[in-house]
């Protein structure tokens, strides 16, 4: 069974201010007359980057030890937050690697903008000072080191949020219970970067009976079970669209029709960004969730 440790020490708040350029690339953070002509060229400003601090000390019974950073990456639309660590056990000569899962937390100006999984990423709030916390299990391999605590550093980031690509739109933001109920979505595309393609999809809790329908030759409500099952999944719809340009959205209308039990539809969109033939070229967007009210 792990131990709950207790927390040895925590180092002291670091502030890490850096130059994060319209992509978020990590840059120099200060310069040097004396070293600025043996120091690296900064990184252009496109390149994804992490930023790192140390967060903290766990310890536990039998000289157990981790020393745990926080680490916030940065290069595109998301912040990616992670917790490495170095694992080592008093009076062991074995070289341990170390495992961190757990959850973070990140706050600015005193307010909570973002939270996930470790590792993991959410949107991007934009520039500010960032308390992050992270409640962290570390474990090592081999075997030797399990420890848990929270842990704790503060990052600055001061790059612009980028500017959206793309837009999704409801007439309505809830829906009754035991209607069906016709919601018109706007999906629009700002950038001149990309193409018209784009899929836009809606969801609802599967256990509600919720059903998703349109007449809109581009939806699908999608296959479920081996072929040659015929069966779809109603509480889904997914549409492919293929014309979107700014200043042409594409509407898509859809009934929602919601049984005895409440159910929120969230919806969201995946499209294609300019990399020639790079694999992870794409993007997702969270849309409008309907709530279910009467």
């Amino acid at each position: 069974m792990p131990t709950r440790p207790t927390i040895h020490r925590t180092y002291r708040t670091l502030t890490a201010v850096v130059v994060l350029a319209a992509a978020f690339g990590l840059g120099a953070a200060d310069e040097s007359t004396a070293g600025a002509a043996h120091r690296s060229p900064a990184p252009p400003a496109s390149t994804p980057a992490t930023l790192c601090a140390p967060a903290g000390t766990l310890e536990g019974e039998g000289g157990r030890r981790a020393n745990v950073s926080l680490c916030a990456s940065s290069g595109g639309p998301q912040m990616s937050v992670s917790a490495p660590a170095t694992c080592r056990r008093a009076g062991s000569s074995v070289t341990y690697a170390c495992l961190t899962s757990g959850t973070w937390t990140a706050r600015r100006a005193g307010q909570t903008v973002a939270s996930g999984t470790l590792p993991g990423g959410r949107d991007y709030p934009g520039p500010g000072t960032y308390e992050i916390t992270g409640e962290v299990h570390v474990r090592s391999t081999p075997e030797g080191v399990d420890l848990q605590g929270r842990v704790h550093a503060t990052l600055t980031l001061s790059g612009p949020k980028p500017a959206p690509t793309h837009r999704i739109e409801a007439d309505r933001s809830a829906v009754p219970p035991k209607t069906a109920t016709t919601v018109t979505y706007t999906v629009s595309r700002d950038a001149d970067q990309g193409d018209g393609s784009a899929r836009f999809g809606l969801i609802g809790q599967e256990e509600s009976g919720v059903e998703l329908t349109t007449d809109d030759p581009r939806c699908v409500n999608p296959l479920i079970g081996r072929y040659p099952s015929t069966e779809r999944s109603m509480h889904a719809l997914d549409c492919a669209l293929t014309d979107l340009q700014p200043g042409r959205p594409a509407s898509v209308v859809v009934e929602v029709a919601v049984k005895e039990a409440c159910t929120t539809v969230v919806s969201k969109l995946g499209y294609w960004m300019p990399q020639g033939q790079a694999v992870y070229t794409g993007g997702m967007l969270v849309g409008p969730t309907l709530r279910c009210a009467a």
